[in-house]
């Protein structure tokens, strides 16, 4: 997982709290981003109200405080105080708060961060499931375990995670730690690659459901469809695609880009947090 990615990840992770919704499981990266440009729109007096139920014990609250310190949004930036009130947030059982807070233990306290990532993820947030999936897979906390790691990619992936569908689809075009089959793999990427905005995990998906079009693999073969997947993933990654196609085709797939992309617009803060640079 490239760095960049995980930067934008834990940004989205951050944004992810409910001010009306203490019990809710706010898990959608997309309602995490919603949330984060609603924090930096905030006005003072509304930021003054959320430190109020932050200090009243609403968990929702306390862990967009914890983002707002994180961010420097209306504080300054302070990662000991956003530490703070995710771990107030992350203690009543937020799901959210208890994920990013191990994470963030995880160069200074390797099992405390495991322990705080299993919570979330029993608690079913499907981004620390993710990347407790990583986790596994990597031996962050010792030993490997890719059995588990697939357990909880399947996991997150049911849930719509996007960077879970890939790895999962992945593993399934490799046959790794499953039975080979690149229906299955297409059928995961096509759900990473409908996700809006990209994230790293909807890019990807992308340009792993056009490859396997060029090449026929679980899915018929089909450069129109190929252009089409990549050129939503950067015009630059298309042309063995656009070479196989007639000026006419590409010109037609050329518009159902652009009505794809006019009909999934983000706003320009979305954008620019998907955009952060390598």
């Amino acid at each position: 997982m490239k760095p960049r990615i995980l930067l934008v990840i834990l940004f989205a992770s951050l944004a992810s709290c409910s001010l009306a919704a203490q019990n809710t499981n706010p898990d959608s990266k997309q309602e995490d981003l919603a949330i984060w440009e609603r924090l930096k729109l905030m006005t003072q007096p509304e930021f003054e109200e959320l430190i109020a139920k932050a200090q009243s014990g609403n968990a929702a609250a306390q862990y967009q405080v914890g983002v707002a310190y994180a961010e420097g949004r209306h504080v300054s930036r302070d990662s000991t105080e956003a530490a703070r009130w995710f771990f107030k947030s992350a203690e009543q059982g937020y799901p959210p708060a208890e994920g990013i807070y191990g994470l963030s233990l995880r160069q200074s306290n390797n099992a405390a961060a495991e322990q705080w990532m299993l919570r979330a993820a029993d608690h079913g947030d499907a981004s620390t499931q993710f990347w407790l999936g990583v986790a596994y897979d990597d031996g962050w906390f010792g030993a490997q375990d890719p059995d588990l790691a697939l357990k909880l990619y399947q996991k997150a992936a049911n849930a719509g995670d996007p960077d879970a569908q890939v790895v999962l689809g992945q593993k399934y075009g490799d046959g790794d730690g499953v039975k080979q089959s690149y229906e299955i793999a297409a059928k995961w990427f096509r759900k990473a690659a409908e996700h809006v905005p990209d994230l790293g995990g909807a890019g990807q998906g992308r340009q792993r459901l056009g490859q396997l079009y060029m090449e026929g693999l679980g899915v018929p073969r089909d450069y129109a469809q190929a252009y089409f997947w990549f050129s939503l993933r950067g015009p630059d990654i298309a042309a063995d695609a656009k070479a196989h196609l007639s000026a006419e085709q590409v010109q037609e797939m050329d518009k159902l880009v652009k009505q794809w992309q006019e009909q999934h617009r983000v706003s320009s803060e979305v954008e620019a947090a998907s955009n952060l640079p390598n």
